[in-house]
């Protein structure tokens, strides 16, 4: 698969900001933060690009937008390549970039997030604003990753999301789909986007979420969560997934994280991935934990870059675990890893200094 396009991964994202408090405070005692560029999709992303890579993140902007102007800045010094129409403001209170205001907890005292998305341009997205012959027929894209975040976002989104699955299996596209069910995003909203979420797993290649992602998104049977340990967790999805494959025989990749909890510093951190009628585990081992925003993300990027290149399975599922591992030591909600050695090393339990 890698060389053969231009774009190793694209994805349809709507972009914001994150806002968090330094040195690990709360946001309501804190007067000094960091700002960065953020959405769940081009957190994926940034693993290949930092790879060297080149993504594609199919977005919009609020014409100028000093806010907009900074993501794209962003986005490019991350080697991803952003398409999307800039459309005018309408007005203080017309269309703008989405907050995301969270700090990363310390000890027993758990993050907390809080979404501002209140006229957020990103949700009126639609599939004719991209030129989707050029993009997928002329420049090429190897894997379209969608997150259920964004294709749950709006109506809009969730056509769209729908209409650019079907537009990559028509171009040979690998399709990724996260479905990251959200409450409160669905409120209301069960027949609508059940009925989205059918039509974009029922053309994917992987498929990641846990037991309740598949229940709750896809309205699958299925054995419940089932207690506490994260070995309940894994029969859970096991049982899942079995019933999954009946319903999208298309899939050939079904993943999942498992994460226990000790405090906002110490996590227990594992995968399962099941592909070519095998399981493949990563075992739980506890990871230090400086902010764990994006660490799901990070796992699903790196499971992404392993099957680009081609990778077995096995390979995939610990890379990713590895990429996931790699973003919760960092504040930004991305992981950004150095080369490949890097999170083969944090694979493999080794933090010696390299010099």
């Amino acid at each position: 698969m890698e060389g053969k396009k231009r774009y190793a991964i694209a994805s349809p994202t709507s972009m914001g900001v994150r806002i968090t408090p330094e040195n690990r405070q709360g946001v309501h005692t804190s007067s000094l933060y960091m700002l960065q560029a953020t959405s769940a999709e081009t957190n994926v992303l940034n693993i290949a690009s930092s790879l060297g890579h080149e993504c594609l993140a199919l977005t919009k902007f609020v014409e100028g937008s000093p806010v907009a102007q900074f993501i794209q800045s962003a986005l490019r010094a991350r080697n991803i390549r952003c398409e999307g129409k800039s459309v005018p403001q309408g007005g203080p209170w017309g269309y703008r970039h989405q907050f995301n205001i969270a700090d990363s907890g310390f000890g027993l005292r758990g993050p907390r997030v809080w979404n501002d998305r209140a006229g957020e341009v990103g949700r009126t997205l639609s599939i004719g604003e991209f030129d989707i012959p050029r993009i997928f027929g002329e420049e090429g894209v190897s894997i379209l990753h969608i997150s259920g975040l964004i294709a749950a976002l709006s109506p809009e989104t969730g056509e769209f999301c729908a209409a650019l699955a079907g537009a990559a299996r028509e171009y040979g596209t690998v399709v990724s789909f996260d479905l990251n069910y959200r409450a409160s995003f669905w409120k209301g909203r069960e027949a609508e986007l059940r009925r989205i979420f059918d039509g974009i797993a029922s053309l994917a290649d992987v498929l990641v979420g846990n037991e309740e992602d598949f229940q709750l998104a896809l309205d699958l049977s299925g054995p419940e969560a089932g207690g506490e340990g994260l070995g309940a967790k894994i029969e859970g999805f096991k049982g899942m997934i079995a019933e999954a494959k009946k319903q999208y025989p298309n899939a050939k990749y079904f993943a999942t994280t498992l994460r226990e909890v000790k405090s906002a510093n110490e996590h227990l951190w594992g995968a399962l991935l099941h592909a070519d009628g095998r399981w493949f585990v990563e075992d739980a081992r506890e990871i230090p934990v400086l902010d764990r925003i994006g660490g799901g993300d990070g796992f699903t990027g790196g499971l992404l870059y392993g099957v680009y290149r081609g990778w077995e399975p096995e390979k995939c599922l610990q890379f990713g675990w590895a990429c996931g591992a790699l973003a919760v030591t960092e504040l930004a909600d991305y992981a950004t890893p150095a080369d490949e050695e890097q999170v083969w090393s944090i694979h493999k339990g080794n933090a010696r200094v390299k010099r």
